[in-house]
């Protein structure tokens, strides 16, 4: 892989995984426009790779929330912090069922399939749309909203779906405090991404030689820094309601993805 095209995929992840833009659509885009020889066999070890990045980059951003977490866990009582690691949990067993239910098919739709990326970017911009136009509450998530939340994550699989954009904006359609929401979507990401990480690093189908040592390096550090920059701007985005920004950006990007796939 050359090095130029780790830096454009990194950055690309390291926004997109944060920004309601769809990640896995933008990467597919990307793919398509680099082509496909710029993604050879270490294609897998590079999305983990940068996948790892973004979630060290949602640990960095919130580590004070992380710890204070883990110290509430740690005290075994019923109180807000075990309360809040439970309904992350809850919200893990869709995205967990379903990806392992319908591995293979989900499989199926990525490989230059941008129509259809197109199509979930013009869903994904109503969503955010919706949301947007949500009123202020300072409801927090209960256990039945993050299961909710949590299908909409498994949705979220499909390439152009975007995750954050599909989990906040749930959120916030279920009347959940807009900073709460944004919260719970990036924190409940986390372990999901780190199981992810294991299920491919057990699988045994990760391939890698000292060649690729360099642009695995240059994409890590893209893709962190980007995430850094996406994950914390994300944040003050939802609190002021600037949502229909990417709600048109999604438009335009899933019309241009279709008109693309149409004249190729």
């Amino acid at each position: 892989m050359e090095i130029i095209d780790a830096v454009i995929l990194g950055i690309i992840q390291g926004l997109t995984e944060f920004l309601p833009v769809s990640s896995s659509g933008h990467l597919e885009i990307g793919k398509a426009i680099l082509g496909d020889n710029s993604l050879p066999k270490e294609s897998l070890l590079f999305t983990v790779v940068l996948h790892f990045a973004t979630a060290l980059s949602t640990m960095v951003v919130f580590r004070k929330d992380i710890l204070d977490l883990i110290k509430g866990a740690l005290k075994f009582k019923w109180n807000d912090d075990l309360q809040f690691i439970s309904k992350i949990a809850l919200s893990m067993i869709p995205a967990a069922l379903i990806g392992y239910t319908f591995e293979s098919e989900f499989a199926e739709l990525f490989g230059n399939n941008i129509k259809l990326v197109g199509f979930m970017l013009i869903i994904t911009a109503l969503l955010l749309y919706l949301a947007d136009k949500a009123k202020s509450t300072d409801k927090k998530v209960s256990f039945s909203n993050a299961l909710v939340i949590g299908f909409a994550q498994a949705i979220a699989m499909l390439p152009g779906i975007s995750r954050s954009g599909a989990t906040i904006s749930t959120s916030v359609l279920l009347g959940n405090d807009k900073t709460k929401a944004a919260r719970f979507s990036f924190l409940m990401v986390v372990p999901l991404i780190f199981g992810k990480i294991a299920k491919d690093v057990l699988s045994g189908n990760l391939t890698y030689d000292s060649e690729s040592f360099a642009a695995l390096s240059i994409g890590f550090i893209a893709a962190f820094v980007a995430g850094l920059f996406a994950c914390t701007w994300m944040i003050a985005l939802v609190k002021k309601s600037k949502l229909t920004y990417f709600a048109i950006y999604c438009i335009i990007v899933g019309v241009s993805a279709i008109i693309y796939a149409s004249l190729n």
